[in-house]
């Protein structure tokens, strides 16, 4: 797959690794670095390293080399299957599920069983190890994903993703008592300066993220939230709710130390409901996924509190 773009006046002085970044969400930046190196990515014609600065009027080409079989075992994994179509396939992912494959992590994960029941059949422009995915959920977060089975679906989704156009709602479980009933927390998610495992709000290096909350139900000590997305950083929302001091129930990484769900096996988070234009018709659709089990116990344990 062959990309151009041209600088525009407000674009340059930006690294061109930051620069490709932004205008391919689908691809991540340690991707691109590797274009980069590997002379995929040309700037007038001539091949250029990561740190390049962009100037106005830059003719950017970028080849994507086209993905190679993956050389991941397609395992017979049960799938709870919300829908499925030529083009697309939505799944509610299961609590403790890793989303894709990673160095030295191959197998059991979601990716492996779609290549089971795709029969190889997904987009491959996010390469050998993430084939369909176009955007993830944490292994401990539940609830709706959606996948792609070809390159043009996979790119309408993309876009949908980067316009901020998909509607996203999670439901969450948080320490302590929202006072307001609804509020909006804007501010820049990135890698934690000390801690490369974490994400935190990073003013100056981070991305634009912006969550909406709304308030469900109080209880003892706790708050039951839906949260609506605009953007869709890494932990995004375990960031955002830690950040104004109402950390997720359940997470071990952002929340207290003294956590008394501990035994939940990470944050109590649920993707409850994922809407889109489909790529072909052009129509909007909305998915839901119920509660699961270990959310609906915990939601009555904290009403006999």
């Amino acid at each position: 797959m062959n990309l151009q773009f041209v600088v525009t006046e407000e674009e340059q002085d930006l690294r061109i690794d930051k620069y490709l970044t932004d205008c391919c969400e689908h691809l991540s930046r340690s991707y691109l670095q590797k274009l980069l190196k590997a002379q995929d990515v040309l700037v007038n014609g001539n091949p250029v390293k990561s740190s390049y600065k962009i100037n106005e009027g830059d003719v950017i080409d970028c080849h994507v080399p086209e993905a190679v079989e993956p050389e991941i075992l397609a395992e017979n994994i049960p799938l709870d299957i919300l829908y499925e179509d030529q083009d697309v396939i939505l799944v509610n992912k299961p609590k403790g599920m890793v989303v894709h494959p990673a160095p030295g992590h191959t197998s059991h994960t979601l990716v492996n069983g779609l290549l089971y029941h795709c029969r190889n059949q997904l987009s491959g422009i996010n390469g050998v190890m993430r084939p369909g995915i176009v955007h993830r959920i944490d292994k401990d977060t539940t609830g709706v994903l959606i996948v792609c089975k070809n390159d043009s679906a996979h790119q309408s989704i993309a876009k949908q993703l980067k316009d901020h156009t998909i509607t996203r709602r999670y439901r969450a479980v948080v320490h302590g008592i929202i006072k307001e009933d609804q509020g909006t927390v804007d501010a820049p998610i990135g890698r934690h300066p000390t801690d490369r495992k974490r994400m935190s709000i990073n003013q100056r290096n981070g991305k634009p993220a912006v969550t909406h909350y709304q308030v469900l139900k109080r209880f003892k000590g706790y708050t039951y939230i839906e949260c609506r997305l605009e953007t869709g950083r890494t932990h995004q929302i375990r960031v955002h709710m830690a950040s104004i001091h109402h950390p997720l129930v359940g997470d071990t990484v952002y929340g207290p130390s003294s956590e008394p769900f501990r035994h939940l096996q990470g944050q109590t988070l649920h993707a409850g409901v994922l809407g889109f234009i489909h790529p072909r018709t052009g129509e909007y659709m909305e998915f839901t996924a119920p509660l699961p089990t270990y959310f609906e116990d915990l939601l009555k344990k904290l009403e006999r509190l």
